[in-house]
């Protein structure tokens, strides 16, 4: 198991999870939120548009143990171990509409002409919460997630990727991130917040770096 780390680059669960350092730190302090939108009406400013971070579902988890203990409870072991063996088959898989169809059956909503990358990997407990858009590509040893193991709870998540849209090699999707029409992804990019249509992000945690011209990014 590797220690949960809380810095700017995210935190890393013990079974491959992320989650931003906000969102670890705050783990079972949901007055923070409010506390913001209090701000924000008192300011007289229009609210913000939902984020990831409130489209999570969160479960607390009892007693002392960090909550990837409670997993078992969370998610049939046995649909599990189905999902890991079928992800291991479509990782490795030469032909795109094996990967396509072997996602599929484990509840993947695969888009036509998607194309999944060597080792390319969806979420392993949740797979049925991520959708693939028509022609999207997922790049070399890319991972959508749909879960957040944390100390005390665990956060649950869609991830959708829409038509068209490109993530690069390595890069990794945390829970409730939508990556709009036509977005790219940069190799190795963290990806804690919604991907625009149209537009480029890159780094830990990504940033816009470019736009489509013309496109509006709004």
């Amino acid at each position: 198991m590797s220690d949960e780390r809380d810095d700017d680059r995210g935190t890393a669960g013990a079974d491959g999870s992320t989650a931003s350092d906000g969102e670890a730190n705050s783990a079972g302090a949901g007055g923070e939120d409010a506390a913001t939108a209090d701000t924000a009406g008192a300011a007289g400013t229009a609210p913000e548009s939902t984020g990831r971070r409130d489209r999570l579902e969160r479960h607390p988890t009892p007693g002392t143990r960090n909550s990837l203990w409670s997993w078992p409870a969370a998610k049939s072991p046995l649909a599990v171990m189905r999902n890991y063996l079928v992800i291991v088959l479509a990782r490795v898989s030469p032909s795109l509409r094996l990967k396509n169809w072997l996602l599929s059956r484990i509840g993947v909503t695969v888009g036509t002409g998607v194309a999944w990358g060597l080792e390319s990997t969806p979420d392993v407990f949740w797979p049925e919460r991520v959708t693939v858009g028509d022609d999207a590509i997922v790049g070399y040893d890319a991972t959508l997630l749909c879960h957040e193991f944390l100390q005390a709870e665990y956060r649950l998540g869609d991830v959708v990727v829409e038509d068209r849209a490109m993530i690069g090699a390595g890069a990794v999707v945390l829970p409730g991130v939508t990556i709009g029409e036509g977005a790219r992804v940069a190799a190795n990019s963290l990806v804690a917040d919604d991907v625009p249509p149209h537009t480029t992000v890159a780094g830990v945690p990504a940033t816009v770096v470019s736009a489509k011209s013309g496109v509006d990014d709004d």
